[in-house]
């Protein structure tokens, strides 16, 4: 087969797949809970008593709102029991990052199948938002509700792909695990897109922040992002650091590959410090593990 030939059928599964995701931010359900829970938390009248409303009206979002606020990784010193105090100690405008993020999750209604285990997929995704936001706060840096956000919708691609590309998925994965081929290679032969970019489509169309989208796009190789290039390096490094540890067991993130120049982007003079920066962290993210798989 040409390269041509080859290139042109990558170009038609990506328009292919385009298509397809047009059908997805536009079911309707879907798009008015984002859009509703946006307005709301956008809006300058909502304060505590509000947002502890809508968290309450639903008790999957509640249940895992205060699985979070307990993280081992957030380091609150206090268990968190109930939803205002969860808003009280982590703060109004981290925890509407988190309820935006739970509830697109929410929208996208994913459940468990062959070869996508749901509740690793949410526990994979609470502990990389968890962990961006502890890597945060040490370095520095004053970016809590965007790390939240972006750790916690990263692979949202993922759960699009299990949900709304089914024989795709499986193909993917037979790709991955018989022929040995890379994830990356194996989304773009079948999909002529990564769940990077598909996750990024999904998340402009329904008019999510922009420096979130760019977060989706480039937490694999955040060098390359156009926008703050903080937000995805945070995110990358503690995606690194799952896989370094060998945390979970989510195996569409095993294949990880470091991007060097987030050692300059994150302040760090070489690899050495920056495993001497991480050291301590594997113990944390096992807690953090244990943590979820008791809620």
């Amino acid at each position: 087969m040409s390269f041509t030939t080859v290139s042109n059928i990558l170009e038609d599964n990506k328009r292919k797949t385009k298509l397809a995701l047009e059908e997805v931010y536009s079911l309707p359900a879907m798009s008015r809970m984002v859009i509703e829970v946006s307005k709301l938390l956008d809006d300058p009248r909502t304060n505590n008593i509000v947002l502890e409303k809508l968290i309450s009206k639903d008790q999957g979002i509640a249940a895992k709102v205060l699985a979070i606020a307990n993280s081992p990784l957030y380091g609150l010193r206090r268990k968190v029991s109930t939803i205002d105090f969860a808003i009280l100690v982590i703060g109004f405008a981290e925890m509407k990052s988190i309820v935006l993020a739970l509830s697109v999750m929410d929208a996208l209604q994913i459940k468990s199948g062959k070869h996508f285990d749901h509740l690793e997929f949410w526990r994979h995704s609470t502990i990389i938002a968890a962990a961006s936001r502890r890597i945060m706060e040490d370095l520095g840096f004053n970016k809590g509700g965007e790390v939240l956000l972006a750790g916690l919708l990263h692979d949202m691609g993922i759960g699009v792909i299990f949900r709304f590309f089914k024989k795709e998925f499986e193909l993917i994965n037979e790709e991955v695990i018989v022929n040995k081929m890379s994830l990356k290679d194996a989304q773009i032969k079948h999909l002529g897109l990564t769940h990077q970019e598909i996750g990024s489509i999904i998340c402009e169309n329904w008019n999510l922040p922009e420096n979130l989208c760019d977060a989706i796009l480039y937490h694999e190789n955040p060098s390359l992002s156009k926008k703050d290039k903080i937000v995805p390096s945070i995110v990358h490094l503690s995606d690194y650091l799952t896989q370094k540890f060998n945390i979970g067991s989510f195996g569409w993130d095993k294949d990880i590959k470091f991007d060097e120049d987030v050692l300059e982007l994150l302040h760090f003079s070489s690899m050495s410090e920056l495993d001497e920066f991480t050291i301590n962290y594997k113990s944390l993210f096992q807690q953090e593990l244990e943590n979820i798989k008791i809620i």
